[in-house]
Parts: C-alpha cells; structure tokens; sequence
C-alpha cells in the first residue's frame, strides 16, 4: 500500500541516517585514529630524548607568544614567558627535563607555591603567586556525576598535577629590552583571598626600574578581568607587547561526534568563527588566523570553556599551536597584542578578560550583551540548524522555569508542536483515510493491470485526482518531526542546563540513556547488562507506542514491506535505548499524541481502525477476518 511505503520509507531513511552517523562512523573512526597518531606521535619523541640526552628537553618545541609572525615594522620580542614553550623545564625547577618524574598529585602540585584563594558563588580554586598563573579552578555548582557527594568538575590544575591546564597574562620585551616577568617570577599579593567583585592587586619589581602590577577580579559568575601595569622609572621609553595565553596537557577524553565541536576555538574579526580540532594541529601545529581588533580566543570542551578576550582598544594576533610535554601533547591558545611604549617616568596599561567555567546559556549571553563580546554565544555549538536548535531551547528553559521540570517542559513542547502542525498533520491523516477508503478500488486496479505498469501507475493517478487524495500524505506526519527531533537531540546533546537534569522516578539525567534495563528485570537481578542490552522501560515505552501506531494501518501485502512493518519498532527500541533519556520520551510521548490524532481522524472519515484485526492477525485469529475479506472481493472481479 502506497500509505505504508511511504511512511515506511520515511521512517527508515531518517533514522538509518541518524544511527548510522552516531554509531558506526563519527566516533568510533575519530577516536581510534587520534589514539593512533598520538601512540605514534609518543613513541617518536621518547626515542628522540633517549637519543639526543636531557637537553633537548630544554628546546622549546612550540613557538613562544613573542614569536607570533609580526608584521615588518613590529620589533620580535626576544624573551618569552617559559609556559608557552608547552615543555616541562619549569617543572619542578629542580629536575629540569625529567617529565616523568615531575608528575604528582593536585594537592601536592597545589601545596607546592604560595597562593591566593578564589572563593565565589561559582568558583573555587587559587592563584599561584610563582608566575601569577590561574591554574586552580573548581565548579562549584557542578559535579562529575549525579551522585552529590561526587567530586566537583575540576576545569583548572596546575603544572605537575596530571592534567595541567591554566592560564597566564604577561608581557614579553622586544629585542635587547629589558627583563620582564616569566613563569618562575615571584610576585606579592595584597590579599590572601579573591571573592566575587573583589580584586587582587600582585607587583613585582625587576630591579631595573620598571614596575609591573596585575589587578586581577572576578565576577559571580565566570568571568575574570586582568589590568596589567607597568610603571617606568627608567628615564627611557620602553616597548613591551601583552600576551594571555590557556593551555592544556594532555589529549582530554571528547564526546567524538562531528555535531559538536570540542577543542581550540574563537571567533577574529572578519574571519569568524574559528574551530580547531585537536587533531587538526597533528598535521600544522600552528595555525595563525588573520590579526584582528575584535574576537576572543580559547579552549573549548562540551560543557565548559576556557577563553581569554583581550582590549578593544588594540589589534590582537591569536594563535592555536601544539606542542609536547613528555609523552603528552600540549595545545595552547593564545593572543599577542600590539606594542605598547611605557613613556619615561611613565606608565602604560593592557586588560584581558578570561572566561573560565560552565557554558550556561543565560550567563553567555549575557557577557556577550554587558561586555561587548563579539559574538561570545558561538562559545556553545549550537550547529548549523541553530534557527531551530536556539528557538526550541529557549522554549523548553522557558517552559522549565514555568513547571519546575525539564522533563515536564519537554512532554509540554512536544504538545506545542503538535498544535504548531496540527492544520498539516491532520490533512496528512484525512488523506491517509481516504487512501484506506479506496483500497478496494486499488485491488481491483491491480488485478485488472498486473501486467501492465504503466497502465497502473496511470490509472491509480486518476483514482487519487478524483478522491482529492495525496499519496505521499503518509509521509508528512513522520517528515514534520524530524527537524524537532533533531534540535531536540542536539539540545539535550550540548546544553548544560540539561546535564543531570532529572525527570520522575530513575531518570535523574535526561542527557543519559534510561539507566534500567529488561535483561535483569530492571534491577531487581544483582548484574549489569552489557551496553546492548540496556534496554530501559521508556525505550521500551516508546517501541510500544510505535508498534501501536503502526498497527493502525493495514499490513502491506509486499512480504518485505511487511517484515520491516513487524520488525522496525524492535529494531527502534534497541537503537534508541542508548540515546538521551528526554529524547526518548519526547518520542514516546510524540507517539501516543499522534495514535490519539490518528485513531480520532480515522473515525470521523468513516475508516476501520486495523489494531485489533492487525493483532489478531499476529496470533493467528485473522484468518477468518481475512478470508472473509477476500471472499468480499470476488464480485467485485466477477463484474469486472
């Protein structure tokens, strides 16, 4: 029946596109090649250190933030703060170039430099005073897992920690110029603790006559602002260039799939948005956008980013790179800013802001509408559909503050959209109802052209013109969802506000898979299922709403449309299963609106409902129902 094959082959295309992609091609391929070139990338260097000696350890194998390519007039800064080389020399100082034995625990890397406390409603963490480096973050308002008493997300740690991941402002001298701070300066605070809309002021003196003084704050929120200073007593105007740079040791564990981007990010002026993979840098450890006066710069994971945003008032040269450190990769980005001259006797000043935490959506927003950052909202990926993705969002937290549940707020948009297409949905189900009316007339059609297809397809033409009747109407009720599924999917994918959001009873994350599972009963069967066979009780919800659905319209007499009839709700529930909890629902729920729309419409057109005849047919009580069909249709040949 054309109704079914079209519904069939709409169902299906969509789906195999979606699953396909998710399962056997993004991640898998992604993952297992990074992991590839990374083991090979390791063993190349440990070979190289064991064959050149300890030295080249102290070769800095990354460019500096002075050696940022300048234009011919820009003077090239000679010395570089040493955290940007992406090498291990200054950790710790007393084993230079022994990676291996420099790595040790957060706490004690933490415990080993003189700090100042953060303490915020979001934050908490330190700032290490050797370097004046913010390599020391917690969030405060999340944590690894749904369990409240799991360890907070930890976003910064410090060098010799095993993950290292900071950032650090500074200056660097032009050729000849004079000493400046570096990773291993020793600066005084004027506080032992940094709170929210509170500031931290850090000097250090080189002896030299140049003062330098950093004003660091921070907001309730996420968002740092570092006043750098210089004062200079020297009788001679200097000229110095302001970096900020965040980087990262080590490869962190990504999601995998190509609908998110994870990685170095930022947005340059005219060249926009600019996403680099970790991988990409595999091939060119250093790519240089073009120089810009507006944009922001960063490191950008699922849920949580590190970005700096320098001055307005001056061009910038943003940069992402790889380097090593041992055997791990570092990535860095970073920002060189134009030259500044400190006058005689003078002083001159560079700020940079620093986004460090979760990427709420409101908060985002925000910072982008206060401060002026030049579309700062790109920070979360809300892909190339974003004109749905956004909008859809915005309804469900709108929806949220109203019920007090997302998963709530999810069941209450899945009715908006039904009302939103309800005009088209149901002309779609009235054509669907009269095709079922004129089955009749299609058998007869059938016997009467068997050998003659052409003729068939012609005259079934002129029966649907004369019925008023869309034979690709089956497909609309199926095609209007997929735009929202997919928005759905990549709402519930990117959206923190959706991390750990609970539903009712064992759905505590809606982002997560239903945790239950058939296979032990779920739950009361003391061991876990293997992956494929978390089968929870809303995929299955959601196959039964399915099979309902489809069960209203006849069975398709084609033997292969018919097993994939029968078999296509299974194979949906176990597909399904690993998908996000709350997309499974809204399908569930979507199901049972439309069985409701579907079975109300068929009634008022005069059309039997199959269910009940389709599942007696399953057990073997059709036949009668069916013969008696058939016979039914005998004078009707006879005539012809």
């Amino acid at each position: 029946m054309d109704n079914n094959r079209n519904v069939l082959i709409a169902i299906s295309l969509s789906f195999v596109v979606l699953l396909a992609w998710q399962f056997f091609v993004a991640g898998p391929k992604i993952e297992a090649e990074r992991q590839r070139k990374l083991a090979e990338q390791a063993r190349v260097e440990q070979t190289q250190v064991q064959q050149t000696g300890p030295d080249v350890a102290q070769a800095p194998q990354t460019p500096q933030p002075g050696q940022v390519p300048q234009a011919p007039q820009t003077p090239q800064p000679a010395q570089a703060p040493q955290t940007a080389t992406g090498t291990d020399t200054q950790v710790p100082p007393a084993i230079p170039g022994g990676p291996a034995t420099a790595m040790q625990s957060r706490q004690a890397a933490l415990a080993g430099a003189k700090r100042v406390a953060i303490e915020t409603p979001s934050l908490k963490g330190s700032i290490n005073l050797t370097g004046a480096r913010i390599d020391d973050l917690l969030l405060t308002k999340y944590r690894e897992t749904i369990d409240p008493k799991s360890p907070l997300i930890e976003l910064f740690s410090p060098l010799g920690s095993d993950n290292p991941y900071y950032a650090e402002f500074g200056w660097v001298a032009a050729q000849g110029g004079p000493a400046v701070p570096n990773a291993q300066t020793e600066w005084s605070g004027d506080v032992s603790r940094l709170s929210a809309d509170g500031t931290l002021t850090l000097s250090w003196d080189n002896g030299a006559g140049l003062v330098f003084q950093r004003v660091i704050s921070v907001d309730s929120n996420y968002m740092f602002t570092v006043r750098q200073s210089v004062t200079n007593s020297t009788g001679e105007a200097v000229t110095l260039f302001p970096y900020g740079l965040v980087n990262r040791h080590g490869l962190p564990e990504i999601s995998g799939f190509f609908i998110l981007h994870e990685g170095l990010i930022g947005v340059m002026g005219e060249e926009g948005l600019q996403e680099v993979d970790y991988d990409d840098l595999e091939d060119d450890p250093v790519i240089t956008p073009a120089r810009t006066e507006d944009g922001w710069i960063g490191i950008t994971d699922k849920y949580w980013a590190a970005a700096l945003v320098p001055s307005g008032s001056q061009s910038f040269q943003g940069r992402f790179l790889q380097g090593a450190s041992g055997e791990k990769p570092t990535f860095q980005a970073d920002f060189l800013g134009d030259a500044v001259s400190v006058p005689a006797n003078g002083s001159a000043s560079h700020e940079t802001q620093l986004f460090a935490g979760a990427k709420e959506v409101d908060v985002i927003n925000a910072y982008e509408a206060s401060l002026g950052i030049d579309r700062f909202s790109l920070m979360i990926d809300w892909g190339w559909f974003y004109f749905l993705t956004k909008p859809l969002f915005q309804v469900i937290k709108w929806l949220f503050d109203l019920l007090g549940n997302f998963g709530l707020a999810i069941l209450a948009v899945t009715v908006i959209v039904k009302l939103i297409f309800f005009p088209l949905a149901n002309k779609s189900y009235a054509s669907m109802s009269k095709m079922k009316k004129v089955q009749p007339e299609v058998k007869k059609l059938q016997e009467r052209y068997k050998d003659d297809r052409m003729g068939l397809q012609q005259e079934m033409m002129k029966l649907y013109k004369t019925e008023q009747i869309n034979p690709l109407s089956g497909c609309w009720p199926i095609m209007i969802q997929i735009p929202v599924f997919f928005a759905l999917y990549k709402v519930l994918f990117v959206s923190i506000e959706m991390r750990h959001a609970p539903f009712f009873g064992w759905i505590k994350d809606l982002s997560a898979p239903d945790p239950t599972s058939v296979f032990n009963l779920f739950g009361l069967l003391p061991f876990t299922p293997p992956q494929l066979l978390m089968l929870g009780v809303w995929p299955l919800i959601m196959g039964i709403t399915m099979f309902i659905q489809m069960r209203m319209n006849p069975t398709p007499p084609d033997k292969t449309q018919a097993m994939i009839f029968n078999w296509m709700p299974v194979m949906f529930t176990f597909m399904l299963a690993s998908f996000p909890a709350g997309l499974v629902i809204y399908w569930a729920w979507n199901n049972f609106l439309s069985i409701l729309q579907q079975g109300a419409i068929m009634k008022r057109h005069g059309v039997k409902i199959e269910l009940f005849d389709n599942l007696l047919a399953m057990v073997g009580k059709g036949s009668a129902t069916a013969a008696a069909n058939k016979d039914s249709d005998e004078p009707g040949k006879q005539a012809d």
